[in-house]
């Protein structure tokens, strides 16, 4: 499954093409097709609006997320998953789709040439507006070291993918442009990352985006059969 996203701006010097960032963490340029985004941003907004709607996420410490989140089989929430969300309105989270976890084992083939017994059990969709950020941060609520799937859709980004020690140097800085894959794991399972600049006015309205950046991010939780 290839297709159609747009190019380089000419901020970067990377070639669209298939790399391997670091052990373990691929980038697979233009894997989902214009059709596939039309279908993905279309369930997005399905999604959206509940039971549990997408909202602003607040932090601990009283901070709120620039980013809007709503997930998928498991609530998500700093810094615990649960099947309700205690967080927004004590809905029960909406169900993870097999169709999305059909499409997460196809991009552990594109991205490894095997899917390694993949089993996601929820799914984090993100949306950036041209001022959302995202700080560097690990994944690690999972109990499961499954590789994180990543697909982009809507305006290119800066996504800024570093080490496992520390959220400083070394890092490096992709361009994730609309229909673009990325999977870490292995070594790179839990590598800091994060998205500095989002890229305002490069995505294609063709996909049924025509601003602000659709993240989503598929996982296994390792939960399975909890009520965590």
């Amino acid at each position: 499954m290839t297709g159609a996203a747009s190019g380089d701006d000419g901020l970067f010097a990377v070639e669209r093409e298939r790399t391997e960032i670091a052990p373990g963490a691929v980038h697979v340029p233009g894997w989902l097709s214009v059709e596939r985004q039309r279908e993905l941003v279309a369930a997005c907004r399905e999604w959206a609006r509940g039971p549990v709607p997408m909202r602003h996420t607040v932090l601990p410490g009283g901070g709120v997320m620039s980013v809007r989140t709503v997930c998928l089989g498991w609530h998500w929430q700093p810094y615990r998953y649960a099947r309700t969300a205690g967080d927004v309105n004590g809905a029960p989270v909406a169900p993870f789709p097999d169709w999305l976890a059909d499409l997460g084992r196809e991009a552990l083939v594109a991205a490894y040439g095997r899917t390694g017994g993949y089993a996601p059990d929820t799914a984090l969709i993100n949306f950036y507006d041209g001022a959302a950020r995202m700080g560097m941060h690990q994944d690690k609520e999972e109990r499961s070291g499954a590789p994180v799937v990543s697909l982009s859709i809507g305006d290119s980004c800066v996504f800024r993918f570093g080490n496992t020690g520390s959220r400083g140097r070394p890092y490096r800085d992709v361009e994730l442009v609309s229909g673009d894959l990325f999977v870490f794991g292995g070594p790179s399972r839990f590598a800091y990352h994060g998205v500095p600049r989002i890229l305002p006015g490069t995505a294609d309205p063709a996909v049924g985006l025509e601003s602000g950046r659709l993240n989503i991010t598929l996982r296994e939780t390792g939960l399975s059969g909890s009520s965590r």
